[in-house]
């Protein structure tokens, strides 16, 4: 009995004495609010220096009239407000490169993420061996250069000494020359390099789910689709959603590849996207300002996305 309300009396005199020096079991320390960004802070000034300088240089280039003969010094640099935007938006050349590149860019991450999610089914269902072949094999296609792997795409498309037209019996078919045939070559090669990516990422989710639960959905005779749709898919959506957001990074500011296998654009520009359409405009014709505004636009076309598509996951994710 005496031992009991020993141990009761600790008890309740901690409870006081914590109580009276404000503490509250649901309350954080003061410090740990800021112990996070403290730890965080040498990668921020990292990013700051890397990312955050640039984009400002960036956009206040974009609002200045810099050219060729502001670069040498012999003329002032002048504000123009955004005089540059609306000669951009007044390009009707703009708009048709805009299209071309989102639907290009569309085009890359639903063959990537498609191509990337099939084959990380595929390395659930094969032996070791086969799987340990295609993960190098797709590791080797990732670790490539851009611009490697565009120029051996070309090799392998080549009219005159290319293997692929000789094996389809197409003759001296230049891929390069149409517009669409360019895109859907250059389309191929950014899948090459891009699905690795994807692979791996939803391979590692896969193995991360429960071997009951897929069990459960075959013996309920669920085909192998309906468990990736019904079962797969919604438990490795934080993944997809990531993979996904990177994807549409990616492949909407392709550059090397266009640029290379295109020769820059293609015939009269036909093949031109964003990206290659800010260099000519910046470098090729020195009007460094609009090629600023271009890259603008981008940013901020790419944070629409980001940020559209962050939000619909989290409307989901609140509505299961």
């Amino acid at each position: 009995m005496t031992t009991h309300n020993t141990a009761l009396g600790e008890r309740t005199g901690g409870a006081v004495a914590d109580k009276a020096v404000g503490a509250h079991p649901g309350r954080r320390p003061r410090g740990a609010a800021r112990t996070p960004w403290i730890y965080l802070a040498p990668a921020l000034v990292v990013l700051g220096g890397l990312l955050v300088y640039p984009v400002y240089q960036l956009g206040l280039i974009s609002f200045l009239e810099y050219t060729q003969a502001q670069v040498s010094g012999g003329e002032p640099t002048t504000f123009q407000g955004f005089g540059n935007y609306a000669t951009l938006f007044g390009d009707e050349q703009f708009w048709q490169v805009l299209l071309a590149t989102v639907v290009f860019a569309a085009a890359c991450v639903v063959s990537t993420l498609a191509v990337g999610c099939a084959l990380a089914v595929l390395l659930t269902r094969v032996r070791a061996l086969p799987r340990l072949a295609l993960m190098l094999a797709a590791l080797g296609a990732w670790a490539t250069p851009a611009i490697t792997g565009s120029t051996v795409w070309l090799l392998l498309f080549d009219p005159d000494f290319g293997p692929v037209d000789r094996m389809l019996g197409l003759g001296d078919h230049s891929w390069t020359y149409g517009r669409y045939s360019a895109f859907a070559l250059v389309l191929l090669e950014v899948v090459w390099c891009s699905f690795p990516f994807v692979m791996v990422t939803v391979y590692a989710g896969i193995r991360a789910v429960p071997a009951e639960v897929l069990e459960a959905a075959a013996l309920d005779g669920a085909s192998q689709w309906r468990i990736w749709r019904s079962v797969l898919a919604p438990m490795l959506r934080p993944i997809l959603v990531v993979v996904t957001i990177q994807s549409v990074i990616w492949d909407f500011k392709v550059f090397t590849q266009i640029y290379v296998m295109t020769n820059g654009g293609g015939i009269a520009g036909q093949n031109l996207v964003l990206n290659v359409y800010a260099y000519q405009k910046a470098f090729a014709s020195s009007q460094y300002s609009l090629g600023s505004a271009i890259g603008v636009v981008m940013l901020v076309i790419l944070l629409a996305v980001t940020l559209v598509h962050l939000r619909l996951l989290r409307g989901q994710g609140e509505e299961l």
